[in-house]
């Protein structure tokens, strides 16, 4: 069954099984410090913030009248996201929010890049994936949302994908950074398999595990591994990756990059 965004009633998603979620942070003041100051692309922020799929591709279209696709998405529509990903980051928005959000932001880039004269430039590109044996993927589908965000081009292979599967895949697009979750412990040693796969064929790249079954200590077992504990700390390890960092010096400096010291 599939989600209908615009019957979705913002007001409403804070209100989970008979509970009020209550918090003295208020979205709008927390916007603030991201919210551009461009009326139009301000709007368009809003729209992404407040989960208005309905009305972005309207205000999207009449933000072209006056200014270019790339500053609508890079200004408009990821300060948008950059946005409900601090929401999420503090507990005051959930996984819904994260969904209805991501639609917005996806409807408003589509009318975007119809009027781009070319491919859009994205920073890099990240390959995800769900472990195989594992059907769990909105750990995965949260870290793409904030991935898409930061500007990297996010190829995602799915969820329960074989490892023979991301390792032909890796050899065929490229990408600069790899990255797989597993939730069940039944299903995480397919990172190490990966890895070993990957050795064999020659490639070797930044390769971030994250999810409920693994901690840093199972990850750093084997090459290329690099733990990410939360959805947040994705840009930051492939941005090094993008700055010509390898897997070694990405796990070495860990501490340091997570902690916004590198």
């Amino acid at each position: 069954m599939s989600l209908d965004f615009d019957a979705v009633n913002a007001d409403k998603i804070l209100i989970r099984y008979d509970i009020v979620v209550e918090s003295s942070e208020k979205p709008e003041d927390i916007a603030k410090q991201y919210l551009p100051e461009n009326q139009f692309l301000r709007q368009i922020a809003q729209d992404v913030m407040n989960l208005k799929s309905k009305d972005i591709e309207k205000h999207v279209s009449e933000a072209l009248e006056t200014l270019s696709a790339e500053d609508i998405i890079e200004k408009g529509l990821l300060a948008g996201m950059d946005i409900v990903a601090e929401l999420y980051g503090r507990g005051i928005y959930y996984l819904p929010h994260v969904m209805v959000a991501s639609d917005a932001m996806t409807r408003g880039t589509r009318v975007a890049e119809a009027a781009l004269s070319g491919e859009r430039k994205y920073k890099g590109v990240v390959m995800m994936h769900a472990a195989e044996g594992d059907p769990h993927d909105i750990g995965k589908n949260i870290a793409a949302v904030v991935l898409k965000s930061n500007g990297f081009n996010v190829v995602d292979l799915g969820k329960d994908i074989l490892v023979d599967t991301v390792v032909a895949e890796v050899q065929k697009q490229k990408p600069d950074v790899l990255t797989g979750t597993a939730l069940m412990t039944t299903t995480m040693s397919a990172f190490s398999r990966i890895s070993s796969r990957l050795k064999e064929v020659g490639v070797e790249l930044p390769f971030i595990c994250a999810g409920g079954a693994v901690n840093r200590e199972y990850v750093e077992s084997y090459d290329m591994g690099i733990y990410s504990a939360k959805a947040a700390e994705g840009p930051g390890l492939a941005n090094k990756a993008l700055d010509g960092w390898d897997w070694k010096k990405i796990r070495a400096n860990w501490d340091d990059i997570i902690n916004g010291k590198a």
